[in-house]
């Protein structure tokens, strides 16, 4: 064989680098590290518990030759597991929540794999439920083996044999915090048990999302009730059996807002392209560091890789239909139009007059848009430039028309007080926000005002 080539894909799991991060680690005064678990040759860490985990049940007599696969899984492990049976020529069956972004899908099929595709929202023992389901197809399918990350305790010890070794050695144990996400348990349990062993003061620290019940377990020994959250591979709804409490200790919860905007700033300034629970456990780290009274050195896990998530948090129109908007937009919208030296002068239209004398207005005074008032001064419509040009030259309007017509209602009504957020849905789409001050008309907001004063900020 080639000198230094691996046998197969398999053999080349592990080895991913940790790097340092600089810009998004300014606002704290700990060092922040990450490792790269995306740069696994299946995308995620979940490369190494499918290749330890299967290896584990072949020598236990679990999984037989000429058997199949099957998993309920949030994408990651699945490929993993698929990538493992393309080598040793095994057949899988994959089963997977709703919510998972479809690149994730596209991936398992793309390796040969069955994926059967489940409810969200329902509980763990539901019939329905992606675990529930997994469990019955490993029940009828003859000679399958059910893989129950969960529950497999083999998914821990991939960590606490491989992962959390490999780290030490790269850092020779030179760290005071190690964080990472929590899903099945067996990162965090895993790493932090063999970390415990070989540095008695180490932190560990898991990252859970709101909605996710294990952080509070943790805190309270309480099962509460979970809630839905969009996040994918953060957090559960039960208990896995993965979980040791005891090397866990403490969590830091964070939201899906604010771990999407963290995953694009994470390309943005770091040039590292990783998945929503990255952008979850750099927010994690943040909040944590923000805490602490002494300097600290803060190793972060990150899970898998940006590219299963194009169509989802790297996507604007996913992140804007779904209001995960970026924190620039949380300024009042007073204060934008002062930024920008809008003087609070703004022409309007009667309901009664005609087109002509819109264009008049326009034209006179230089304006593009005239809100349209009743007689009791309320907006009825808006008559806009753009929207007046082509019925005019084709003949649809007349000047005399009147201007109820070429009036629309694609605007809205805001309070100057309010944040430019309420309104940054409606100039995404290219409407106009009427800006009110105590009930009464003062200005009018557009995309290019908004685009004009992220520039003067600096934002573009």
């Amino acid at each position: 064989m080639m000198k230094g080539a691996k046998p197969n894909v398999v053999e080349a799991i592990g080895g991913t680098p940790i790097v340092k991060l600089n810009s998004l680690a300014n606002e704290v005064d700990s060092d922040i590290y990450v490792k790269l678990e995306f740069m696994n040759p299946g995308g995620s860490t979940k490369d190494r518990i499918g290749a330890y985990m299967l290896d584990q049940a072949v020598k236990e007599g679990d999984l037989k030759p000429g058997g199949t696969i099957i998993e309920g899984t949030s994408g990651n492990t699945g490929v993993g597991l698929a990538m493992w049976a393309a080598v040793h020529k095994y057949k899988c069956i994959f089963v997977l929540a709703d919510k998972q972004s479809q690149e994730k899908i596209d991936n398992l099929r793309a390796f040969g794999a069955k994926v059967v595709v489940c409810p969200t929202n329902v509980e763990p023992d539901d019939p329905r439920s992606y675990y529930s389901v997994s469990k019955r197809l490993a029940e009828t399918i003859p000679n399958s083996f059910y893989v129950n990350q969960y529950d497999n305790i083999h998914n821990r010890n991939t960590h606490y044999n491989w992962t959390a070794p490999e780290m030490y050695e790269q850092t020779s144990g030179d760290f005071d915090v190690f964080m990472a996400g929590v899903g099945t348990g067996g990162t965090i349990t895993g790493c932090g048990k063999y970390f415990k062993e070989k540095m008695p003061n180490v932190e560990i620290v898991g990252i859970d999302c709101e909605g996710s019940i294990i952080a509070h377990y943790k805190k309270t020994g309480e099962i509460c009730e979970a809630k839905s959250y969009v996040l994918e591979g953060v957090g559960e709804d039960f208990i896995p059996g993965n979980y040791d409490f005891d090397v866990i200790d403490d969590f830091e919860v964070v939201g899906d807002k604010e771990s999407f905007l963290m995953t694009r700033r994470l390309l943005k300034e770091e040039g590292i392209y990783a998945g929503g629970s990255a952008g979850a456990a750099i927010c994690g780290a943040l909040k944590y560091a923000k805490k602490q009274k002494t300097k600290k050195k803060i190793l972060i896990l990150l899970h898998d890789s940006g590219n299963r998530y194009a169509s989802k948090i790297y996507n604007d129109d996913w992140m804007s239909d779904n209001g995960y908007l970026d924190a620039s937009f949380n300024v009042q919208i007073k204060d934008v139009l002062n930024d920008i030296g809008k003087k609070g002068s703004i022409f309007t239209i009667n309901d009664t007059s005609t087109i002509g004398q819109a264009i008049d207005i326009m034209d006179t005074n230089g304006v593009s848009q005239l809100p349209v008032i009743n007689s009791a001064q309320e907006i009825v419509g808006l008559v806009a430039e753009k929207n007046l040009v082509k019925p005019v030259l084709m003949g649809e309007f007349a000047k005399d028309d009147n201007i109820s017509l070429a009036s629309t209602s694609k605007f809205q009504i805001v309070d100057q007080n309010e944040l430019l957020e309420t309104v940054a849905e409606a100039l995404l789409k290219k409407e106009v926000a009427l800006i009110t001050e105590n009930g009464k008309l003062k200005d009018i907001l557009t995309e290019i005002d908004v685009l004009q004063y992220f520039s003067k900020k600096g934002n573009i």
